[in-house]
């Protein structure tokens, strides 16, 4: 090979080293790039009222015999409905369970003894999605009282009043939305504070809803949260 053809070709070998040392380079980056990624999360949280109340009324009655003990219950019964009736509550608002009466002495595995045999509750439960109606009468439970009706606390949960929200639905794209926004402000920071520009969203994961009483003192007020995870490109 003559010398002229050994320049050239090392030339050539050298440009051609020197183009694949550039795609090569080129390819790393554009790798790196692709795989340049942050995962932000965007909180959204709303207080809102309870939109249905249910309230158990329960009261109990012991005695010795069961036909006695199933006419009181219907009189005290009928003195718990014209209650709420009287105070606003609708008929169709109003259920009344079927008594229960207990053979204490069938129960009574140590032999006390028992001055009534009987034990009967009685549960008449409102069910309203006029919360504030509802709410105004728990006070007045004192009435029932002055009547011989003493309402008792559910024997295992001790909560005979329950708050529900229901309008879920109507707030959600809201809070969605809301949840979205406050996670592109952090990765958008991320990317300031990182010298990058914030690209296309990669992957996003919605969180589950979560309902929840504000504290212990106010039931009827719950508190409504929702956390979204985003995964954004960085350039």
């Amino acid at each position: 090979m003559k010398t002229n053809e050994k320049i050239v070709a090392a030339v050539i070998v050298a440009i051609g080293i020197i183009v694949m040392g550039y795609a090569l380079r080129s390819g790393i980056i554009q790798f790196k790039d692709m795989d340049r990624r942050v995962t932000v999360k965007g909180l959204s949280e709303c207080e809102v009222k309870a939109d249905k109340v249910t309230w158990s009324l329960t009261y109990k009655e012991l005695g010795n015999d069961p036909t006695d003990m199933y006419n009181l219950l219907e009189q005290k019964n009928d003195k718990v409905v014209t209650f709420l009736k009287s105070s606003g509550i609708k008929s169709e608002n109003i259920s009344i369970n079927p008594p229960q009466i207990v053979d204490r002495q069938a129960d009574n595995y140590g032999n006390e003894i028992m001055n009534y045999r009987y034990k009967a509750t009685s549960v008449i439960t409102v069910t309203s999605n006029e919360v504030e109606k509802v709410r105004s009468l728990l006070s007045k439970q004192s009435m029932l009282m002055k009547q011989g009706v003493a309402l008792v606390s559910n024997e295992y949960d001790n909560n005979n009043v329950v708050y529900e929200f229901t309008g879920l639905n109507k707030i959600k794209p809201e809070m969605i939305e809301e949840a979205t926004k406050n996670a592109r402000t952090a990765a958008q920071k991320f990317a300031d504070d990182s010298d990058s520009e914030l690209g296309k969203i990669y992957s996003a994961q919605q969180g589950q809803f979560s309902i929840e009483d504000r504290d212990a003192h106010t039931p009827y007020i719950k508190k409504i949260r929702v956390v979204n995870t985003i995964v954004y490109s960085l350039k």
